[in-house]
């Protein structure tokens, strides 16, 4: 939910203001799915529409692709419960080589 004390003058909730969708990251979604350590390694966000203070946001991921160490995923933010889209993502990562659980090697 977007808090009440980071908005702008104009009661938006600016791109790097608090709340969750604040901290929401495009590589997230890549992050230990496969077991293996992974970092982001590009990220491109579009924002669609401002979140008010009071938003409650829901975002939802999906891996488009992955191919040797890396992969490409999309994510899209939306207000709830109305479904506008506040953000798109897409974000690319690279395995580290080594397991999660562990330490291990790939």
């Amino acid at each position: 939910m977007r808090r009440d004390d980071v908005r702008t003058g104009q009661g938006r909730a600016g791109p790097r203001h608090g709340g969750r969708g604040g901290r929401a990251r495009p590589g997230a979604a890549a992050r230990n799915t496969h077991d293996a350590v992974t970092v982001a390694a590009s990220a491109d966000v579009v924002f669609v529409a401002s979140a008010r203070a009071g938003d409650v946001l829901e975002a939802s991921a999906s891996e488009r692709v992955r191919f040797g160490r890396s992969g490409i995923y999309d994510v899209t933010v939306r207000r709830v419960p109305d479904g506008d889209v506040i953000a798109e993502f897409r974000g690319g990562s690279r395995s580290r080589g080594t397991r999660v659980i562990g330490g291990d090697a790939l």
